[in-house]
């Protein structure tokens, strides 16, 4: 069934009022919004997303993780790629694997700038055998949800809306300290800004 039969069938014509634009053959999108504190502004091309894997399962030697076993030593702690670009106002889709703990850092913040003594304790639960998590606000952007509340694997987005590179690490003490786990986005400006 074509788009238009779809819609003469629903009974709401070829044309329809949505928000302040108008669906008919061709598509008109709302202007954006002012005074939501939200930017509508549409980012395009191939620097409007990225994919970073957050952590990542092993296979070598073969892994079965069924029905939902998590064995710390069968996940590898990298982020890949180690610097992921997009544009200013793109997004980064941090597919975590593994219990990982994402935290964002301001352009200019180096792995050495992160603080290791500020921790804060898993919430679940309180007295968990599970190491702190690097607590460190200095030039932080982002936090991330506790892993511990959350299934092992998942997915996190976010926008970068000003130029600049940032470091990205995981929270878990020992994989940021230990296990030196860390990346970057690099965030160029969108062409035709200053």
């Amino acid at each position: 069934m074509k788009r238009r039969e779809f819609v003469e069938r629903l009974g709401v014509g070829s044309a329809l009022l949505v928000s302040g634009g108008a669906i008919a053959d061709g598509f008109t999108a709302p202007a954006p919004s002012s005074g939501q504190g939200h930017d509508h502004t549409q980012v395009t091309g191939p620097l409007a997303n990225a994919t970073v894997s957050f952590g990542q399962w092993r296979t070598d030697p073969p892994l079965s993780r069924f029905p939902n076993v998590n064995l710390p030593p069968t996940n590898q702690h990298l982020l890949i790629p180690y610097v992921a670009t997009i544009q200013e106002g793109g997004s980064v889709n941090f597919i975590v694997a593994g219990l990982h703990h994402i935290l964002v850092y301001a352009p200019g913040t180096a792995t050495a700038d992160i603080d290791i003594t500020l921790t804060a304790p898993v919430t679940n639960p309180p007295a968990s055998p599970f190491p702190p998590l690097i607590n460190d606000p200095a030039n932080r952007v982002y936090r991330g949800v506790d892993p511990t509340l959350f299934p092992q694997d998942r997915v996190e987005v976010m926008t970068f809306t000003k130029p600049g590179k940032y470091l990205v690490i995981c929270g878990f003490l020992p994989h940021f300290v230990n296990d030196n786990m860390h990346g970057f986005v690099e965030v160029l400006p969108r062409p035709g800004r200053p």
